[in-house]
């Protein structure tokens, strides 16, 4: 029988696996090449909004829509942060996102060739409820690991998720492989593993439903008596705590640092996931096998890369590990700016799995062991906010320079100047720290 502490961890992780599917499905495979290939018009497509009109191009398209979105979690996310600490409410945020992720996933089911307005405002809403419910999955890190343990919780979160995400992955391409045999129309197929993305999202996500548990209520009665019954109230204390937290979090050097290096380095980290499968279409022009062979091959390698990395930290320190890491990924996206074959694209995705498990769950560990536990909603809402803004810029660039130039190649290699920034930045940083202390009742780890 497995005690409370464990089964809390698996409800935890389960999560990841579940919403991994949306990751991997949506965001980095079939969403990319459908939305490139079938949604939008071949000859491209005019962006009209009040009389303005300008033509434009799937892969511009994207970029822009990813950063909008990134855009719109950057103004929410402390908000919803500081209002589920206070109404110690994290869980039900979660399943509210998650259940609202997974219901305008499969709404995209019902996007075909044309349907460039409603595809995006599908995909803008189900991507805005995927990275806000990340804000308070993350925010469970403090509450369920010891500090001695928070590298290894998290990265076998994330390796549960590559490996959620790569099984629904693998049975959405055979579906698509075997369209023909089932007597479907490709473009069938992927609409359907669309929808079973949704549906695997919502399905194992009733593990976590079930059996993750709240952090304790630590409320006064007299805090209780202001709350109750009064959403407004929420909302207005929730954005007086989270701009009191930005005045006092200010003065703590080492936190400030940290968040500003990792905005930097996950802004090439992002743009690499969000863009590596419309680069691959549009640059290189391989098959979509290739590219959804890529996809699922870099899903069960991040296992390993997530595990071994997060062991690593553990004998080595944290920070050491996660530079190494970054110094990988310079070298991914200069070989990434000299690729030409398939082959070449396959090697690019087996060293992309390798470093991204790693880089993902060592960064949030590393910023779950600084923060207050009792604030840790709102503070892995800032964590959004720095990613979030991270994935604005991105893009942003990304699309800007491949509208420019006419060329994706410059626009990958302009992302090796954020990894550069974000190793400098990593330098300052101190390890081992104590959890930052806002004030005088916040719990600390032991």
């Amino acid at each position: 029988m497995k005690n409370d502490k464990e089964k809390n961890l698996f409800a935890w992780y389960m999560y990841d696996w579940a919403n991994s599917a949306f990751a991997t499905t949506v965001i980095a495979a079939l969403l990319p090449i459908y939305f490139a290939t079938v949604i939008v018009p071949p000859n491209g497509w005019e962006f009209r909004l009040c009389n303005i009109e300008i033509p434009t191009n799937a892969t511009t398209l994207w970029a822009f829509l990813v950063g909008t979105t990134a855009m719109f979690v950057f103004l929410t996310a402390p908000i919803l942060g500081a209002i589920a600490d206070i109404s110690e409410s994290k869980k039900r945020f979660l399943m509210t996102f998650c259940f609202g992720g997974s219901l305008f996933t499969a709404l995209l089911f019902f996007s075909r060739s044309g349907d460039v307005w409603m595809t995006m405002i599908f995909f803008f809403l189900a991507n805005t409820c995927f990275i806000s419910a990340n804000t308070f999955y993350d925010a469970f890190l403090p509450h369920i690991a010891a500090r001695n343990e928070i590298d290894q919780v998290s990265g076998r979160g994330y390796a549960y998720g590559y490996l959620g995400g790569g099984l629904q992955f693998l049975i959405c391409i055979i579906l698509i492989l075997a369209h023909k045999k089932i007597g479907i129309e490709k473009t069938m197929a992927v609409r359907i593993s669309l929808l079973f993305t949704g549906v695997w999202w919502a399905g194992f996500s009733l593990i976590t439903l079930v059996c993750l548990h709240e952090p304790g209520n630590n409320k006064t009665s007299l805090q209780q008596s202001i709350y109750d019954n009064n959403s407004w109230t929420y909302i207005r204390v929730g954005v007086s705590r989270t701009w009191g937290t930005i005045l006092k979090a200010k003065t703590h050097r080492n936190l400030v640092i940290f968040l500003i290096a990792f905005m930097f380095y996950n802004d090439g980290i992002h743009t690499v996931i969000m863009m590596a499968t419309i680069y691959g279409k549009d640059e290189l022009g391989l098959k979509n096998e290739t590219l959804m062979g890529t996809l699922l091959l870099v899903q069960f390698i991040g296992i390993g890369g997530a595990l071994l990395f997060s062991k690593m930290s553990k004998s080595f320190g944290t920070k050491r590990i996660l530079i190494l890491v970054l110094i990988l990924w310079l070298g991914i996206l200069c070989y990434a700016y000299i690729i030409t074959s398939a082959l070449d694209f396959w090697i690019l995705g087996i060293a992309v799995g390798f470093v991204l498990g790693g880089s993902q769950a060592i960064s949030r560990s590393f910023y779950g062991a600084m923060i207050p536990v009792d604030e840790s909603a709102e503070f892995f809402g800032f964590y959004s906010v720095f990613a979030k803004f991270s994935a604005i810029c991105g893009p942003f660039v990304f699309g800007i320079i491949r509208q420019i130039t006419g060329t994706s190649r410059l626009a990958i290699l302009s992302l090796v100047g954020f990894f550069i920034i974000g190793i400098i930045l990593l330098c300052f940083v101190k390890e081992n720290t104590e959890p930052l202390q806002l004030g005088g009742d916040e719990k600390v780890r032991s």
